[in-house]
């Protein structure tokens, strides 16, 4: 778990489904609140499908480690299949959160952690406002309803600047309606 305030995350998923793209949106969102941040990959096999994950740490002074986080305050989960195949709760605090894109209900996720399991169906929110069944930018958006450890007008500002034009309005849209979907509780 983070020390000394700080707080990290590890994201989940599968190749293609901007896992990498996330970690980098999240960090710059924190960045912008003016806190200190980093949001790395970890390289490997990197063909599109196979199980990927990235890093990010938010503090409010400066982060002086640079290893892999192994024992994460937070995790989103992109990809619900992974759950059972990668062991993606490892290392979760017991007071954390684990952030999974799924339309279940957060009793049957199956997740071994007594950290709270938040649902949202993440690539549903997706479709509905990009007609592409990509989630992170939705998974951004309720990661931020659940832990305010950024500011939604911060996120939807780091996503412009990641996606420009049509895209990043779509994108902050999705991440609004994923704020408004954990914060109004479904």
């Amino acid at each position: 778990m983070g020390s000394n305030g700080m707080k990290e995350i590890r994201i989940h998923g599968r190749g293609g489904q901007g896992v990498v793209t996330a970690a980098e949106i999240l960090a710059n969102a924190a960045f912008l609140d003016g806190k200190f941040s980093q949001g790395f990959p970890t390289f490997g096999s990197e063909r599109m499908g196979a199980p990927v994950y990235a890093f990010v740490r938010i503090d409010e002074k400066k982060i002086r480690i640079h290893s892999k986080v192994y024992e994460p305050d937070y995790i989103i989960v992109q990809d619900p299949t992974l759950i059972g195949v990668t062991e993606v709760e490892t290392g979760l605090s017991e007071k954390g959160i684990a952030l999974i894109n799924s339309e279940k209900d957060s009793s049957l996720i199956g997740l071994n952690t007594r950290a709270r399991v938040i649902t949202i169906p993440a690539v549903k929110i997706a479709l509905e406002v990009m007609g592409k069944p990509i989630p992170n930018t939705a998974l951004l958006g309720a990661f931020v309803a659940a832990t305010a450890l950024v500011s939604l007008g911060s996120l939807k500002e780091a996503i412009k600047k990641r996606f420009p034009g049509e895209m990043g309005e779509k994108n902050a849209l999705t991440a609004e309606r994923a704020y408004e979907f954990i914060k109004n509780g479904k």
